[in-house]
């Protein structure tokens, strides 16, 4: 059980708050950085949000009066050099911040790690909060904020903590999702969070290019061990004809893994930089964080990623030969 009395100590004794999450945020990431934010604005703190990538369109609607800051350092390296603590959300990865890391470490700010993923117990965090219990780590907030602050929590901070649940436990489906998900839904009902419009903002709003995207990765599955195993590749091509952007791939993992008869799925995505970014996904009944600690990242058992430095064709070979070895002696019992 998590002593957030005591987390609060570190709170309240900063002035100047910086939140942020990892790149290419997520619903979970971005949520739980607005309700914090929220929180804090109604304590009179100085703090902002900050992150190295856009906000993805599908959850502009957190962004309420431009909250969200993309991370640029003559804007910002200033105001970062007053900061007295860096409060990070569903971060799995640290180096997953980019540059924010190196302006933590520069203006030796304190930092606050707030998740659900697993984290090595040399952890650079000054404060490791960590519930792999959680379904998310906007549970993990409203938990906090519920801990710091009489009554039902704000409907601004609401918005965020439904954002971060809803998604994380994939529209309350997945194997995570326990009551604790639905009390707090149940919360931000009685606030007035409007539930219907979230989930069309999310889901229902794809553009024309990510369906584009998705129409050339369907027609290029790859299935292996008897359908268990789908793959797919997305290359910088794919991603210049369909005129896609990074935002366009999230939940793609999470749809292959949909078709019948796969167990896990994996997307292969080769970024601009020469780098390749993994994600995986498993129905349950293979454990797949373990290939993406080895392929130098990391996640939930079911849930996982890695981003690789290395070209695609190398990436690709061997991320499909380890996943497949790794489900080969999960069915033959040997871990």
């Amino acid at each position: 059980m998590i002593n957030w009395k005591h987390i609060n100590n570190y709170i309240k004794e900063a002035d100047t708050i910086l939140l942020t999450m990892h790149e290419n945020p997520d619903g979970d990431g971005l949520g739980s950085a607005t309700a914090m934010y929220y929180y804090l604005k109604e304590i009179k703190k100085d703090c902002r949000i900050l992150n190295v990538s856009l906000v993805p369109l599908e959850y502009d609607f957190l962004n309420k009066d431009d909250i969200i800051e993309t991370y640029d350092p003559d804007v910002h390296n200033s105001w970062i050099s007053t900061v007295d603590l860096a409060i990070i959300f569903d971060v799995g990865d640290y180096k997953r911040i980019r540059e924010l890391k190196t302006q933590i470490k520069d203006n030796k700010i304190k930092t606050l790690n707030i998740d659900h993923h697993p984290h090595p117990k040399d952890h650079p965090f000054t404060y490791n909060v960590v519930d792999l219990n959680a379904a998310s780590t906007g549970d993990m907030v409203y938990d906090y904020i519920k801990s710091v602050r009489d009554g039902n929590i704000s409907k601004l901070m609401a918005k965020g903590i439904y954002t971060a649940v809803m998604t994380d436990t994939g529209c309350f489906r997945y194997s995570n999702t326990n009551t604790h998900c639905h009390d707090i839904a149940i919360e931000c009902l009685e606030v007035g969070v409007n539930t219907t419009n979230i989930y069309q903002l999310i889901y229902e709003s794809s553009s024309q290019s990510r369906i584009s995207l998705l129409g050339n990765i369907l027609q290029n599955i790859h299935y292996e061990l008897d359908g268990e195993f789908a793959w797919f590749i997305i290359d910088q091509d794919m991603m210049s004809i369909a005129k896609a952007s990074k935002a366009d791939v999230e939940g793609f993992s999470d749809f292959v893994r949909t078709i019948r008869g796969v167990e896990v799925s994996m997307m292969i995505m080769e970024n601009d930089d020469q780098s390749c970014r993994l994600n995986f996904r498993s129905t349950g009944n293979y454990i797949i964080n373990g290939v993406a600690v080895e392929l130098g990242g990391g996640g939930h058992k079911f849930a996982s990623g890695a981003i690789i430095n290395n070209p695609l064709d190398s990436v690709v070979k061997n991320a499909v030969e380890k996943m497949k070895k790794s489900i080969l002696e999960q069915r033959s019992g040997l871990v």
